[in-house]
């Protein structure tokens, strides 16, 4: 119900550092009404604004380091920065007064998931590996929301994947812009880093950012949008876009450019061996996940459990990746199929989390037992695809005889293993598509209001306790194929989902952040069991033959489609951009 005039500014969420100017007489009625107008342009935007102070002096200069004040006309309106784990961190644009020039980033070295830089003389044993998952325990006060996302890039003009050199120019120049530091593999920048962010590369130059763990959906969501903001201030000027989607639509494996990245090499040429659509999985498809706490080993088997048996759910909703090289591939969430044919070793819903014998040391005993990929060694990765980290452990690895494993070895090796929920020192929460960036923010929000909220969770828990292990191994079958409209015992898996999704909103209502409405894109998609708003649009124009649809995302508008449209029936569109 914001007057017209200031829904540009809400919708959608501005960039970030948005610095707003208001000015009214030193009233205390004018002050109050001014506080309340920030309040709500605030909780409209997804932004998260401490208390705002009035004040005569606010000292000298502002900036998101030490909070933005503004002087108008009697009144002086203080934005402080995000607050992240007690510490004021800016999401975006990072300056102070007096300093106008950029900064050059530091740069990083090459960078696995964890580096080699403790040698072991003793071997590692199982308690040192259970020990590692455990402690990941916190107490619920320092539970955090991680959240990581990917997308396609591409040339605005031709539509085709960008290349390694045109990304590494868009890393460069988000790197001087925005003062991120370079990681470096060799020659080449394969990505960035800043505070607890970092964006990387996936195999095929999917463009991912891994969040930083924060404390509300709010601060989630205003890091989502300050990443997609810094990314097409950039990307815009070079005639780069990036496609919100789980499975490349048009391009085909020989289209897609090749990350200069040394585990990707090992990969590439390991996949073939164990399933038919691994290059596929590497090359062609993009995710968001959500990375939660848990405070003890039983909660953490109650997370497990409750993320396994809803994460057919959670694909069906977000369900967004129907095309393969311009045309229909039969299903809704391609990418999930796609992880079915992958590996079997390293993939799937993992039925022995519903042992009773279940926790940390079982979960050890089932990552032990998955072939290795790599170990990491004077920064170089070094081929062991198919050995045994027991083995390791033993000094028994043939690709490096009397070699000990260190801890970091065993996280590396965890990050090689893709079941539908993942266990690291926290739980990842790994079965959705990649989409536009409301989903971005609706997917945290779907699994903070069932995983971190006690009666939320013990609700799903006895929702799914007669759950079977052919129920659930069914539903990872055919969601994929059929989402919300899967049948399930009496009937659709649309109906459980309207039950589940009330369960979230109930628990982010609980939780007292005002949080719930990051849910509205999804329930809308579960009440009237349409997915995506750009597969309906497909799905509505397919017989009138479109040949190109152009989704963008302006600035200062919401979301438009832009349909041309070709006089050839019953084709389907060969060109697909949806730019954020």
């Amino acid at each position: 119900h914001l007057p017209h005039f200031l829904r540009p500014l809400v919708c959608p969420p501005p960039p970030p550092l948005l610095l707003l100017l208001l000015c009214c007489q030193r009233r205390e009625r004018d002050l109050e009404s001014t506080s309340r107008l920030v309040e709500v342009m605030a909780a409209a935007s997804g932004w998260l604004v401490n208390p705002i102070n009035f004040s005569e002096n606010l000292g000298s200069g502002f900036g998101p380091e030490r909070g933005g004040a503004l002087k108008g006309r009697g009144v002086l309106v203080r934005f402080d920065s995000l607050v992240r784990h007690g510490e004021r961190r800016s999401q975006g644009l990072r300056w102070d007064a007096g300093r106008h020039g950029r900064t050059s980033g530091m740069v990083v070295a090459a960078s696995p998931p964890t580096d080699d830089a403790v040698v072991m003389t003793e071997p590692l044993t199982k308690e040192d590996l259970v020990g590692y998952l455990a402690s990941g325990c916190k107490p619920k006060e320092m539970w955090r929301i991680g959240t990581e996302h990917e997308k396609f890039g591409f040339e605005v003009g031709t539509l085709r994947p960008m290349k390694y050199e045109q990304i590494a120019d868009l890393l460069n120049a988000i790197a001087e812009r925005f003062d991120w530091d370079k990681i470096m593999e060799g020659d080449y920048v394969i990505g960035l880093k800043q505070g607890k962010q970092n964006i990387s590369l996936e195999p095929g130059g999917q463009f991912e950012l891994s969040g930083a763990p924060l404390e509300t959906l709010h601060q989630t969501c205003a890091e989502v949008n300050s990443h997609l903001y810094q990314v097409k201030a950039v990307a815009e000027e070079m005639g780069i876009g990036f496609l919100g989607i789980g499975f490349q639509p048009k391009w085909g494996l020989k289209d897609i450019p090749i990350m200069p990245k040394g585990r990707y090499d090992i990969m590439r040429n390991y996949m073939p061996k164990v399933g038919s659509l691994g290059l596929d999985m590497m090359f062609r498809t993009c995710t968001v996940q959500v990375n939660l706490d848990f405070s003890s080993e039983s909660d953490m088997i109650r997370k497990f459990r409750a993320g396994l048996s809803l994460q057919p759910i959670a694909t069906a909703i977000f369900a967004n990746s129907p095309f393969t090289e311009g045309k229909p591939n039969g299903y809704l969430s391609m990418r999930s199929h796609i992880w079915t044919d992958t590996d079997n070793n390293r993939t799937g819903m993992l039925p022995f989390v519903f042992d009773d014998s279940f926790g940390f040391e079982q979960y050890v005993e089932y990552a032990l037992d998955v072939p290795m990929y790599f170990v990491y060694r004077n920064k170089k990765y070094i081929d062991c695809t198919g050995m045994s980290f027991g083995d390791f452990m033993q000094g028994k690895l043939p690709c490096i005889p009397g070699e000990l494993p260190t801890l970091n070895d065993w996280e590396n090796h965890l990050t090689t293993i893709f079941p539908e929920v993942r266990l690291k020192r926290y739980l990842e929460m790994r079965g959705a598509d990649g989409g536009p960036w409301r989903r971005l923010c609706a997917l945290p929000a779907f699994w903070v209001g069932l995983l971190y909220d006690e009666v939320s969770l013990q609700n799903v828990l006895d929702m799914t306790a007669d759950w079977t292990m052919e129920e659930r191994q069914m539903l990872r079958r055919k969601v994929p194929i059929t989402g919300l409209k899967t049948p399930f015992r009496d009937g659709l898996l649309r109906h459980v989902a309207e039950e589940v999704l009330q369960l979230s909103k109930d628990g982010l209502e609980r939780r007292g952040y005002k949080e719930a409405g990051f849910l509205k894109e999804v329930t809308d998609v579960v009440q009237t069991g349409k997915i995506l708003q750009v597969l309906s649009a497909f799905t509505s124009f397919i017989l009138l033959g479109i040949r190109n649809i152009m989704c963008f995302y302006p600035r200062r508008t919401k979301l438009y489609y832009l349909f041309s449209f070709t006089t050839y029936f019953y084709k389907i569109p060969n060109a697909i951009s949806f730019i954020y």
